[in-house]
């Protein structure tokens, strides 16, 4: 097993490996193998039950041969065959986690005395292959089934439960009663396979709301104790546009059956330097793995790519690898309410000059985004766990799933193919403003909640950008010109948001909830489609938290 490594390092030592320069501070950085195991695949007649199978076996003995840990996660049907159960009773011997991938199956819904609804036996429609397309009542059967076969087959009951996306309604049954620790859910997306999970904590691991699995709690009292892991390895800079001007997103992620992202060694070395290398704060978290459905032979290669890299790595000191449930145990005895965490990218993935930051607490996520001209705020979505999801307490009646934020800018759906809608800054005087041009940007971190920017300006302006756990501050002025910001949409889009008559909130409403922004210094003017935002001696300071 670890004997591998001295065959494989001359192999790593002949290309660049992962810079240290851009660490600023010792915080960790989690990997968790995550393989998810579902026995039938009806999109394919090649991917036979034995090719399933054999998919789970090679992921195995591949991460055995790496000498890394990691979960595998069980559709009910997997979970009720007997070579799987066999399978995973000597990883668990070998210090594996198994747990479950709650996809809804007919042997399932059977075993729990209902009828099924599917096409299939396993169907991937929202209405049918997901707790969401059941009444609540029947959601608690379809976890008390599962949880007593898995029992009787391990003799315990699973730690970590994860999906493409779970209701609250189950996941706290599933803590309440079973005590899981760890839950993880699809990447933020649009459209992709149906399902839209869109402006919620973009990386890492939250809390989630018991109204909204979606959403972030910003309470104790409101949440549910099971951090909320985000699946799959988002590219930081271009998951996020992919896609647009369509209503359905492409896929850019760690996943290594796609051959430009997850498959490619280069844009591995480069995801993996942003996650391991990059500034932050909190943490930071990538899920490795690939759910047995792409087969082996489209996998195979670049997973052993990816392990390869990760082994070195975690040999190295710079990841800690580990199982979901471990993850979700750490997360509970270091964070008591969802954390601030971010995401930093200072070598573009595809070599284009792009960087990015993200940030999330429990209130907020934002989005900076820059090349070697120009910077724009790309995305600013607020948290609240009083928003109640269309699913906590009545079943979805759609074949598609949607879960959502609450918007103050969003960059993607907004934009148009030939124009982003976005925040920028602007720079002038006497009334004639035009877009910053930017000379240079500085990254770091300030405590343990902080992100600061430092962009310097064409025309020698200094702007500093500092993203705290409830709010954003910007400051400027140092050089000869006033500034200013401007949210601005395309021509053609409405702005969905209003400011008070006072100029100190920017305003808006989700499911009956209002949400917004408020400005404790500077002030907000409205203009025509856009919002310009004017700083008070030279400050902006922005309120995300709704003095929550």
């Amino acid at each position: 097993m670890k004997g591998m490594r001295f065959l494989l390092l001359p192999v790593l030592l002949a290309a660049p490996f992962f810079s240290l320069s851009g660490r600023t501070n010792d915080v960790p950085r989690i990997v968790n193998v995550i393989n998810f195991v579902r026995a039938i695949e009806p999109r394919d007649i090649n991917v036979t039950e034995d090719v399933l199978y054999e998919t789970v076996l090679n992921q195995a003995e591949l991460m055995q041969e790496y000498g890394l840990t990691g979960t595998f996660l069980l559709q009910y049907d997997a979970l009720v065959m007997p070579r799987y159960q066999k399978l995973m009773k000597e990883l668990v011997s070998k210090g594996f986690e198994v747990g479950g991938w709650w996809e809804i199956t007919q042997p399932h819904v059977e075993a729990a005395g209902m009828h099924w609804r599917g096409r299939y036996p396993w169907d991937w429609h929202a209405d049918v292959g997901f707790a969401t397309g059941y009444a609540p009542q029947e959601r608690v059967k379809l976890v008390d089934v599962y949880m007593e076969k898995f029992h009787s087959v391990f003799g315990e009951y699973p730690t970590s439960v994860g999906s493409w996306f779970i209701d609250a309604h189950t996941l706290a049954y599933m803590h309440e009663k079973y005590g899981i620790v760890a839950s993880c859910n699809c990447k933020d997306q649009v459209g992709t396979d149906g399902y839209t999970l869109w402006g919620g904590y973009w990386n890492q691991a939250y809390y989630p709301s018991r109204l909204n699995g979606y959403m972030p709690a910003q309470t104790e009292e409101g949440q549910i104790p099971v951090p909320v892991f985000r699946m799959l390895g988002s590219d930081p800079v271009y998951q996020y546009d992919t896609g647009l001007g369509h209503t359905i997103q492409g896929v850019i992620t760690l996943e290594p059956v796609y051959p430009d992202a997850g498959g490619s060694e280069t844009w591995v070395r480069r995801f993996l330097d942003a996650i391991c290398e990059a500034p932050c704060i909190g943490f930071n978290y990538a899920q490795a793995g690939q759910e047995n459905s792409f087969m082996w032979k489209a996998m195979g290669k670049a997973l052993k790519m990816q392990f390869s890299l990760l082994d070195s790595l975690e040999e190295a000191g710079r990841i800690r690898l580990e199982t979901l449930g471990a993850s979700g145990r750490w997360f509970r005895e270091n964070y008591r309410v969802t954390p601030p965490t971010s995401v930093t990218v200072l070598e573009d993935t595809y070599g284009n000059g792009n960087r990015t930051v993200w940030y999330d607490s429990r209130f907020y996520r934002a989005n900076i985004l820059w090349d070697g001209e120009s910077v724009r705020f790309r995305d600013i979505h607020i948290f609240d766990e009083r928003v109640k999801s269309d699913y906590v307490d009545s079943k979805g009646t759609s074949n598609q799933c949607i879960y959502e934020a609450c918007p103050v800018l969003d960059g993607f759906r907004w934009s148009t193919p030939q124009e982003y809608a976005a925040i920028r800054f602007f720079e002038g005087s006497e009334g004639n403003f035009r877009e910053m041009k930017l000379s240079g940007v500085d990254v770091s971190t300030s405590g343990k909640d902080a992100m600061c920017l430092e962009f310097r300006s064409a025309d020698g302006n200094r702007y500093t950008v500092r993203m705290e756990e409830d709010g954003i501050e910007l400051k400027g002025g140092t050089g000869r010109m006033d500034w200013r910001l401007c949210l601005s949409v395309p021509e053609g889009r409405t702005l969905p948001l209003t400011v008070t008559d006072d100029g100190k909130s920017l305003k808006s409403e989700k499911k009956g909830i209002e949400y917004g922004l408020t400005l404790t210094k500077g002030r907000f003017i409205r203009s025509g489609n856009s919002v310009w935002m004017v700083p008070e001696k030279g400050v902006l300071s922005m309120d995300c938290s709704g003095s929550r």
